[in-house]
């Protein structure tokens, strides 16, 4: 019985080393793609957006119980905090709404509404579907069979498969001051990607699943074309220099704080009438610059200088 069990031991340590080299490449991958799952957050917000759909477009997403894609994109762009969202469909036709009482006297005094208080758009931004017909645009053949979806003839859909439940999506954006597109960027997703959403979280309480687009929760092909867009979006605010590539890089320096009384001189050689007096325990916070022991910092006030790095500690 010793013998048996030692062998078995033997035979269990070998299966054993030859799989951990299997699941460490299995596990990087897997982290890869839980990462492209995940909605991004943008190191600096680039600007004001509308969301709105593509023209002549054929409602595919109703056949499916699926909100507009729009309302998806939103969702991205809120939990991201890439954009300012501004509102151009029914919130804004509201708001219209109270101008037109405010305009006829309607409203009680002082209530503040009036001409130029709405926020400009920066960007207009359009989700739609990749075309399989090279001649054609997005729309085309959604336009041929947007009355047969849910049929056998409505299986294929511009750039979506509802058999195969694959997705080809496109988003485009243009700089509503000049008319240039100034990203364009395509996401693909498939079935088989769809555990990577919900492993990352993407679609549960704290992802698209409690933000009014329960249909792309909670659904395959919904899960699909989330994903496909996601892509796409992260892949747009990347080009747009939203996500950095070393996110550490990126990030603000560690904020300091004064060990000894000291000046912020306004040049790294210390010389020349002092930008401020800085006390002891106060905040700054370094620009990354250093000429020797002087290091360029930021005051909480915005009063950016220099200051011998003997000065100071890490703020704790």
């Amino acid at each position: 019985m010793l013998k048996i069990s030692l062998k078995q031991a033997a035979l269990a340590a070998s299966m054993l080393m030859i799989a951990v080299p299997a699941f460490a490449a299995k596990s990087a991958q897997d982290t890869r793609k839980e990462k492209v799952a995940q909605i991004p957050t943008c190191t600096k917000p680039l600007g004001t957006i509308s969301v709105i759909e593509p023209e002549d477009v054929v409602n595919w997403w109703t056949g499916q119980q699926l909100p507009a894609p729009s309302r998806l994109i939103k969702v991205f762009v809120n939990k991201s905090r890439c954009f300012t969202l501004v509102d151009r469909g029914v919130g804004l036709n509201a708001a219209m709404s109270e101008r037109a009482l405010a305009a006829d006297g309607e409203l009680r005094n002082r209530s503040n509404i009036g001409k130029g208080q709405i926020k400009a758009a920066d960007y207009v931004l359009v989700p739609d579907l990749i075309s399989q017909n090279s001649n054609a645009s997005g729309n085309a053949i959604t336009g041929l069979l947007g009355g047969l979806i849910g049929g056998t003839a409505g299986a294929v859909v511009g750039g979506l498969n509802f058999k195969s439940k694959t997705a080809d999506v496109v988003l485009t954006l243009t700089d509503v001051r000049s008319s240039e597109q100034v990203a364009m960027a395509e996401g693909n997703a498939k079935k088989t990607d769809m555990g990577w959403g919900a492993g990352g979280g993407l679609f549960g309480g704290s992802g698209v699943g409690a933000a009014g687009v329960g249909g792309y929760a909670n659904t395959e092909i919904g899960q699909v074309i989330t994903l496909a867009y996601l892509q796409a979006y992260t892949d747009l605010v990347t080009q747009l220099g939203g996500v950095a590539e070393n996110a550490s890089a990126a990030s603000a320096q560690q904020a300091v704080e004064m060990t000894k009384p000291g000046r912020l001189f306004a040049n790294a050689k210390g010389s020349g009438k002092a930008v401020r007096d800085l006390d002891v325990g106060m905040m700054l916070y370094p620009t990354g610059n250093k000429e020797g022991v002087m290091w360029e910092v930021e005051d909480e006030l915005g009063n950016k200088g220099w200051v011998s790095s003997t000065l100071v500690q890490l703020a704790r």
